[in-house]
C-alpha cells in the first residue's frame, strides 16, 4: 500500500532585519503539534522557507 503526503512551504520572515533562531523553532514546534514533518530548509535572505509533508 502506498502512503499519501500532505506538502506544505511555509516562509518565516524575520523582524528588524534579523532572524532569530528561537523564532524559526517556534515555528517548527507549531507545526510538529499539528503532525508537519521537517523535509528540507531553504535561507533566502532574512527569511526561511520549511518544507514539510505529512501522512494524509
Amino acid at each position: 500500500m502506498s502512503r499519501r503526503w500532505q506538502h506544505k512551504v511555509i516562509e518565516v520572515k524575520g523582524q528588524f532585519l534579523s532572524l532569530k533562531p528561537q523564532h524559526v523553532e517556534e515555528k517548527l514546534v507549531q507545526l510538529g503539534l499539528q503532525g508537519w514533518e521537517l523535509v528540507s530548509v531553504v535561507s533566502h535572505g532574512l527569511a526561511v522557507w520549511l518544507y514539510l509533508k505529512k501522512e494524509q
